[in-house]
């Protein structure tokens, strides 16, 4: 599961950074081009960490930072989509997976959390 996990948080952010190469080249387009790529590349780089974690408490903490990025990379879509800046069908895909890892994310910390 980790593996598949952290190879899933890797192709997530690739496929994230390949979008960012649709967006137009105005403010807002560059703007969360370099959003969207900072974000997505945390998840797979901070979900890495949290395989690594020390103790309880600290993969806890890593593993929110990978639920907060996440959440901020579904935001990051969500507004691609409202602007009208990269077509639905380019977009949802990526869209439907940041909703996935998120539910993933977050069951994994309330389960580290009970324990």
């Amino acid at each position: 599961m980790k593996n598949d996990l952290k190879d899933r948080t890797k192709i997530f952010a690739h496929q994230c950074v390949k979008l960012t190469e649709f967006l137009p080249n105005i403010y807002l387009g560059n703007h969360i081009k370099g959003q969207l790529i900072r974000c997505s590349t945390s998840i797979a780089a901070n979900y890495r960490a949290t395989c690594i974690a020390q103790s309880k408490p600290s993969f806890i903490a890593k593993i929110s930072i990978v639920v907060e990025e996440v959440d901020e990379s579904a935001f990051w879509l969500e507004l691609i989509i409202n602007e009208k800046l990269i077509s639905l069908e380019k977009v949802e895909k990526l869209l439907n997976e940041s909703k996935e890892l998120t539910a993933i994310f977050i069951s994994s910390r309330k389960t580290a959390s009970s324990k």
